[in-house]
């Protein structure tokens, strides 16, 4: 393996050009997969203020079901009241409506903005860090107290100032009073993201608080990860003895992890938006197939620049078996060589990719979005790049073996 190392980087300077051709193509093909594979981890895995997400379930959509007809849509409090807050044996479940635009008044002054209608509970589950004051109690959403938390971003649009507690905004012809203050969320953390939060309780009309289907989402909190099991099924039998009326047959909802949600959305039917059930492995399958098709045409590249390499070195070829070299010790040195080539353009890869996630946190491509390198990334970008080395090297390997020593050593491939 030294000698296989050490004539690896004599190939490799022996052809600077190609050398240089082959580097460039699996540092750009798999940058753009570590970047990729950067904004998917940031987009599904827990992190603040949704920290807690790998022991967190979540109905984002119901659906009721007819002969010919179908309605789809987030599910309303009603629902979330009475199938989800009420599951046995869970640490917090809690109900928030979908971020809404509004306008808030400040003076002469109006500001474009978000809202979030939440209750107690859902401070209990995501996991702010409250730079001042304090989330809203649950005696004060029982009463609902015209209390809010914002952004530190809000803040310092509205009043230019970093702690805005104890002053006040209008919303809707409602004045609230400001009681805490949390960094701005990201838009990729779908149930954290808002600028504005307010206790559901504030809404005009009650006729909300009865809808099964609507603008909320439920989340659950279970105690360990072990439980999400025994949750879903527990929410499936509640949801299969839900009668409703003709012409609807059946409803159906799922009570999903963050992945899970998305892979329903994203394997859904378009104009009948039917549940799958077996959502998740789908959308990975979608996922390794595209990566696999993403990295076939380099491979191919690859494969092509290697022919020519290893056409020039027939004369070695036909010296080597000649003294007994096997086809096995042939293959394991050339594919050995197309992997130390890959895993120098893996090299060069990660650092010009974390280049590539400091330039997108920088420029804030998403807003407050935080993108990095961890251990995951890294780890999936490196056997990312042995695969890739191990593809465009091993058809070059096995054709070099098969050439017969006499043509070898007269520079034929037959």
């Amino acid at each position: 393996m030294k000698s296989y190392l050490k004539l690896s980087f004599k190939v490799l300077g022996r052809r600077k050009f190609f050398t240089f051709i082959s580097i460039f193509a699996i540092t750009m093909t798999l940058v753009v997969l570590v970047v990729a594979a950067a904004m998917l981890d940031n987009l599904f895995a827990s992190r603040k203020p949704e920290s807690r997400f790998d022991r967190v379930l979540r109905v984002d959509r119901v659906q009721k079901k007819g002969e010919g007809v179908t309605e789809t849509t987030n599910p309303g409090y009603g629902f979330v009241h009475d199938y989800i807050l009420n599951l046995p044996d869970i640490e917090a479940a809690s109900a928030y409506s979908e971020s809404q635009p509004i306008a808030i008044y400040r003076g002469h002054g109006r500001h474009e903005s978000t809202l979030k209608r939440t209750d107690a509970a859902y401070w209990r589950i995501l996991d702010f860090d409250f730079l001042h004051g304090r989330p809203f109690s649950d005696d004060e959403v029982n009463r609902g107290a015209f209390v809010a938390v914002i952004t530190d971003g809000l803040a310092k649009r509205i009043f230019e100032v970093n702690s805005a507690v104890g002053k006040s905004i209008e919303i809707d012809g409602q004045t609230f009073r400001i009681i805490g203050i949390v960094p701005s969320v990201s838009l990729t953390r779908t149930v954290a993201y808002s600028e504005v939060w307010v206790p559901h309780t504030t809404n005009k009309s009650s006729s909300y608080l009865h809808e099964f289907m609507g603008n909320y989402n439920g989340i659950v909190l279970a105690r360990s990860g072990a439980d999400l099991p025994r949750l879903k099924a527990e929410f499936d039998a509640r949801i299969k003895a839900i009668h409703v009326e003709k012409p609807f047959k059946y409803v159906d909802a799922g009570l999903d992890t963050t992945f899970e949600a998305f892979a329903r959305e994203f394997t859904s039917v378009p104009g009948l938006r039917k549940f799958n059930r077996n959502a998740t492995v789908t959308a990975e399958i979608v996922f390794a197939i595209a990566a696999l098709l993403f990295m076939t045409l380099p491979a191919l590249n690859l494969i092509t620049l290697n022919l020519s390499r290893i056409l020039e070195r027939s004369s070695e070829i036909g010296v080597r078996k000649a003294f007994g070299a096997s086809r096995g010790a042939l293959v394991s040195q050339f594919v050995f060589e197309n992997v130390v080539l890959t895993l120098i353009g893996g090299v060069i890869a990660f650092v010009a990719a974390a280049m590539a996630i400091a330039g997108m946190n920088r420029w804030n491509v998403i807003p407050n979005a935080r993108f990095d390198m961890n251990p995951r990334v890294f780890i999936a970008g490196m056997f990312i790049a042995a695969f890739f080395g191990v593809l465009s090297g091993v058809y070059p390997a096995w054709r070099m073996s098969r050439f017969h020593p006499v043509n070898a050593l007269r520079g034929g491939a037959q």
